[in-house]
């Protein structure tokens, strides 16, 4: 039963990877599009996120307010990645390795990284709000950065057990 858990959760990943991917895919397209061919494309973005507004009070603005949310992104599918090779080596018999704990490493890394990026954006975004100017993006830098503890504390529990598991094996 668990086996059949871990092949529906690795297939979730893969479709949050896929689904990430071509968020940030459709968000660098339609960006560039707006900056470079047409500039009423800044009103339907990625589902429906407007950001004409900024894009009228200022491109520069427009353009980091784009690339946080670009690169915010694909920090979020390089997650999901992460995700699709753990569960690559992931063994339910012998489940601490120290590839494990190096994949929980990077998450917890990438996460950290996402989530200092999405504060940032959103410390950004409320001074170009004060200018008049809304800008309707949740960027969720708070949740993104305490995922990132979680996850390094499992990478710490897998480290330690993969550890125990190599004194283990040599003892025997």
């Amino acid at each position: 039963m668990s086996r059949t858990w871990l092949k529906v959760i690795n297939i979730l990943f893969w479709i949050a990877f896929i689904g990430l991917c071509i968020k940030a895919g459709a968000l660098l397209i339609s960006s560039a599009i707006s900056v470079f061919a047409s500039p009423e494309a800044a009103a339907n973005l990625y589902l429906g996120l407007n950001l004409s507004q900024l894009y009228t009070y200022s491109i520069l603005q427009y353009i980091a307010i784009v690339s946080f949310l670009i690169l915010i992104t694909t920090q979020k599918a390089g997650i999901a990645f992460y995700a699709i090779k753990f569960f690559q080596i992931f063994q339910l018999d012998r489940p601490f390795d120290v590839r494990l704990a190096d994949i929980f490493m990077k998450i917890s890394h990438t996460a950290l990284l996402a989530g200092g990026l999405a504060i940032i954006a959103h410390r950004y975004s409320q001074w170009i709000s004060k200018k008049g100017v809304p800008i309707p993006i949740d960027w969720g830098g708070n949740e993104i950065v305490f995922f990132a503890g979680v996850i390094y504390l499992l990478a710490l529990t897998f480290k330690k057990g993969a550890e125990l598991q190599q004194e283990q094996d040599l003892t025997v």
